[in-house]
């Protein structure tokens, strides 16, 4: 599957990248010699431990570099005025008579207890391209769906991420 990315996102990847070969990478193998050296390599708890997170780090880094030879960069085309990616929008739901504020961001990025919407959720998607003031059908399921009133649509800058989500 093809992840949708912006270049901020690649960018990010590819520094996660880097710091895990070439910072992490030979802390790890150091710490892999010094278990090593200790002798008995069958009751060697460090040993043991060292290598694996040797392998939990190249796992991580072949996930990413994979991440990113699949990648699809998205961009955000839309109006100051619109929902679009990293735009922080507030809704209010009729049936619930509440307001919520989203932030919508890639897939990779999305993370509901934040209120990071992916673009391809549900959500994200019947909310892009909206503007103040519209009433936007969500669809949850075949039998269910229901409206929201776009109230408020700000630009934000994309950057208060934590990390990359792991699949």
């Amino acid at each position: 599957m093809k992840e949708k990315l912006t270049r901020k996102d690649m960018e990010k990847i590819q520094a996660e990248i880097d710091h895990r070969k070439l910072v992490l990478r030979p802390q790890i193998l150091d710490a892999v010699r010094e278990a090593r050296a200790q002798g008995d390599l069958s009751e060697n708890f460090e040993y043991y431990a060292a290598r694996r997170e040797n392998g939990t780090n190249n796992s991580r880094i072949r996930y990413l570099e994979r991440m990113l030879k699949n990648a699809v960069i998205v961009e955000d085309h839309s109006s100051s005025d619109e929902v679009g990616l990293n735009k922080t929008v507030t809704v209010y739901i009729e049936e619930d008579d509440e307001c919520e504020t989203y932030k919508i961001v890639t897939s990779i990025r999305g993370n509901s207890m934040k209120n990071l919407i992916s673009i391809e959720s549900p959500l994200g998607k019947a909310l892009l391209h909206h503007r103040i003031g519209d009433i936007v059908t969500i669809p949850v399921n075949d039998a269910y769906s229901y409206d929201v009133v776009i109230r408020d649509i700000q630009d934000t800058d994309g950057e208060d991420h934590d990390h990359i989500r792991a699949f």
